[in-house]
């Protein structure tokens, strides 16, 4: 199964709480760290409230 690789590229100051709390559940904290989840349509769902926010590549 397919994998993406998320980093978070924008801070979450002034960002909206429903938001933050997807950065938070995506397990990213600190602008610049990275984690990798399954691609699969719940972590794609994620992505897509967060996109301005996040980079993804997929792996």
């Amino acid at each position: 199964m397919a994998n993406l690789n998320i980093k978070l590229i924008k801070s979450v100051i002034g960002t909206l709480p429903k938001q933050r709390k997807t950065i938070e559940a995506l397990g990213l904290a600190k602008v610049g760290q990275s984690v990798e989840k399954p691609d699969n349509p719940q972590i794609r769902g994620m992505v897509e409230r967060v996109k301005h926010l996040v980079e993804v590549v997929e792996a």
